[in-house]
């Protein structure tokens, strides 16, 4: 079907409900001028409405996996849903999204669900879901440098992932990136990535919620871009990872969705992809949501246990979920209208339950990033509690590879994380370089059938 007689239009649009003032896209801009809030990306939905829902589900069903530039890409691939009117050769992509949906169905059956499946949005090219915020993000800031706005710069503070993805499309566009990550509280992969790609790299002796504060005064200076997710940029890819999970289940909606949070952009992107397939008739219901945070940063959970009624904002402790080590959430405000509108809960893990749960995945045939863990635990404590009920359908978001958290996986499996499951640890076997040796040691671990 081709869309080209269709016009798309997109602007960003306060979100505080008695302001809802409108930007247009290629503005600097993160958050109101008028009162503060954060904005949204708002699409003409009517436009939008104009294709039947059918048409749409089986425009995206021809682009997926397409090897047509820009559908490679599972977020380009929905470019009316995204950035209906940017011009594909300032797309910078590198074919992420589209990622698969791993049917955990032993697992399922163990836990008495009716399906469970893992979203494994680190399979990118950076290997994490912000891979798919990003390439959104620099492709406006491409198109916005192209039109004629002096940006020099664009720029971030990381736990790690934001600043690998950052520094990717970046030096593909050959846009300088100027990365604030925390001193000694990022894993070696991640904090290579952004050196090998030629960012400016800075360590902050301070923790994530310091560094925040530090780039938004930064940004201030309007040639140098924000890069984080309270620019609603990077939610307009995110978004796509609901889209994705519905297409691959066959155009159904889960019962659950469970989402680590930190920052707490990916709850609302996710939110703001079903809320969109409803309105525009792809889909019938939403799902419930599960807001999983570790228990050393989750002040959502504190606030979700008052109802919502306040919200505090706390000093994170370290956790093994470094990514999620936040105290002081950006996107708060949007995560918990997505929370209410989506029956949602928050449930929190603590170190040993996170890498208890992370290795009981892995005895699956996952290998989860220590983010996974906070979700899985998170899960298994809301089954247990019966919040989850037996016979339901799950969808677990991964957001980041295991590779990128190899210290975690040794520091479980050589016996370095306290109070954890020993039952669920694997040493690495000596044995003698004959056929004898092999079968003693087979002997005692083989189940005799």
């Amino acid at each position: 079907m081709s869309l080209t007689k269709y016009q798309f239009r997109a602007q960003f649009r306060c979100t505080n409900e008695s302001c809802r003032k409108t930007y247009p896209l290629h503005q600097v801009i993160y958050s109101c001028s008028s009162c503060g809030e954060l904005l949204n990306v708002e699409h003409d939905l009517d436009s939008l409405k104009k294709i039947p829902a059918e048409e749409w589900k089986s425009t995206f069903e021809s682009r997926f996996r397409s090897s047509q530039f820009p559908n490679a890409s599972g977020v380009w691939g929905k470019k009316e849903w995204v950035l209906p009117e940017i011009k594909e050769e300032n797309i910078i992509t590198s074919g992420e999204g589209t990622t698969h949906l791993y049917d955990a169905s032993r697992f399922a059956k163990d836990l008495g669900l009716k399906s469970l499946h893992v979203k494994q949005c680190g399979v990118s090219h950076t290997g994490s879901f912000k891979d798919l915020g990003m390439t959104v993000l620099v492709s406006q800031v491409n198109q916005m440098i192209a039109d004629g706005v002096p940006i020099k710069a664009v720029a971030c503070a990381s736990t790690g992932d934001t600043s690998a993805a950052l520094a990717s499309y970046a030096a593909k566009a050959g846009i300088p990136a100027i990365i604030l990550l925390p001193a000694n509280k990022v894993s070696t992969a991640q904090l290579i990535q952004p050196v090998s790609n030629g960012a400016i790299v800075l360590a902050l002796e301070t923790d994530f919620d310091g560094c925040m504060a530090v780039v938004k005064e930064l940004t201030q200076e309007k040639s140098i871009y924000l890069a984080n997710s309270m620019n609603s940029l990077r939610i307009e890819g995110q978004k796509s990872i609901s889209v994705e999970i519905t297409q691959q289940l066959g155009w159904n909606v889960p019962d659950w969705v469970v989402i680590p949070g930190g920052n707490l952009g990916n709850v609302s992107a996710l939110g703001m992809g079903f809320e969109m397939m409803l309105e525009l008739g792809l889909i019938q219901k939403l799902p419930r949501i599960i807001l999983a945070q570790a228990k050393n940063a989750s002040p959502l959970y504190e606030s979700f246990k008052k109802g919502f009624a306040e919200f505090s904002p706390v000093t994170a402790e370290k956790t093994l979920a470094s990514a999620i080590q936040i105290g002081d959430p950006v996107s708060v405000k949007k995560a918990i209208r997505v929370l209410k509108k989506f029956n949602g809960i928050v449930e929190v893990a603590t170190e040993e339950e996170l890498a208890n749960a992370a290795a009981k995945g892995d005895l699956y045939g996952l290998y989860n990033d220590p983010h996974t863990g906070v979700a899985l635990a998170s899960l298994l404590k809301s089954i247990h509690s019966g919040v989850v009920k037996q016979g339901e359908s799950v969808v677990v978001i991964s957001t980041a590879n295991g590779l990128k958290f190899t210290e975690f996986k040794l520091a479980f499996h050589e016996g370095k994380i306290p109070k954890v499951d020993d039952t669920l640890k694997n040493v690495i076997l000596p044995c003698k370089p004959t056929l004898s040796g092999v079968m003693e040691i087979l002997g005692k671990h083989l189940k005799k059938t």
